[in-house]
């Protein structure tokens, strides 16, 4: 987890992520497509439209783009781009290649489009419920194995920020860690300066009292997570921290949902980091259609 792609970059190659998805998803197929080489025995050309079955914001075009590559496809054409909100029947794009090559890419196009429209509809709610609070959305690191850029993209393209990608670039005290600092001699101030002498620039602490709470502000970490507070608690919460440690960043996390991520945002949160956005993503309906060329 080093390199994240530029999202807003007009790429003029694919990135290794992209590579490597596309030849993992591509090889659960076997290596090669049986039934396409005996229908098609010219090597006939078409040209298959991808297409939206329902409204979705759209993600994932880059590894589709990928797949349709490695599955020795001509090229793709695309209508719109990730992030662009559609109606159902819009088409996405157009994949150019033998027979062949585009019904072997077909499964797995729309595997990863219905995933990643998934994830970029859903974060867009969250994104619009907070719309005229200073809150943003945050994924988690509640990611399908193996997906992890991809699903954080698609929640950017939805409208999402990102949060820490790996584990070896910002420390994040959660509950786990606080029960060994419990039984241990070391003391999170020291934690927190251990971490800063080995150059890393944020510092997390996930919180669920006034006592773990007191403890962060005074350690100075950058960031408080509260975790699994009803909202008014939360606001209480936010309160006394920003009393004794003003420029610490808030965030909401544990039970954020669609019903509720309004009521953290109106109580002080800078950021709802929102597990169900990866976890629990809806695949949308798209299909793919061929034409002979």
């Amino acid at each position: 987890m080093k390199d994240f792609t530029d999202l807003g970059a007009d790429q003029s190659s694919r990135s290794a992520d992209e590579i490597r998805l596309a030849r993992l998803v591509l090889s659960e197929d076997g290596d090669r497509d049986i039934t396409s080489e005996l229908v098609d025995l010219g090597g006939t050309t078409v040209e298959g439209t991808i297409s939206l079955r329902e409204q979705a914001v759209v993600a994932g075009l880059a590894y589709a783009e990928s797949v349709a590559a490695e599955a020795g496809c001509d090229n793709v054409q695309w209508c719109v781009q990730d992030g662009t909100a559609c109606k159902a029947g819009d088409a996405l794009g157009v994949v150019r290649g033998t027979v062949a090559s585009v019904l072997l890419a077909e499964r797995p196009i729309l595997n990863l489009l219905q995933r990643g429209c998934g994830i970029a509809t859903r974060t867009r709610m969250y994104v619009e419920a907070v719309s005229d609070t200073n809150c943003r959305i945050l994924h988690t690191r509640k990611t399908a194995p193996g997906l992890r850029f991809f699903d954080v993209r698609a929640v950017v393209h939805g409208g999402g920020e990102e949060h820490r990608l790996g584990l070896d670039r910002t420390v994040l005290i959660k509950d786990n860690h606080w029960e060994v600092l419990g039984r241990e001699s070391q003391t999170l101030p020291a934690l927190c300066s251990a971490a800063r002498r080995r150059g890393i620039d944020l510092l997390f602490v996930e919180i669920e009292n006034t006592e773990q709470m007191e403890l962060a502000c005074r350690a100075g970490a950058d960031r408080l997570l509260i975790d699994n507070q009803p909202p008014e608690e939360f606001r209480r919460f936010v309160r006394h921290a920003k009393s004794l440690r003003p420029e610490i960043e808030i965030e909401a996390t544990g039970g954020i949902n669609l019903d509720n991520v309004r009521l953290y945002a109106e109580a002080g949160a800078d950021y709802a980091s929102v597990g169900e956005l990866t976890h629990s993503a809806s695949a949308i309906d798209v299909t793919l259609g061929i034409t002979v060329v």
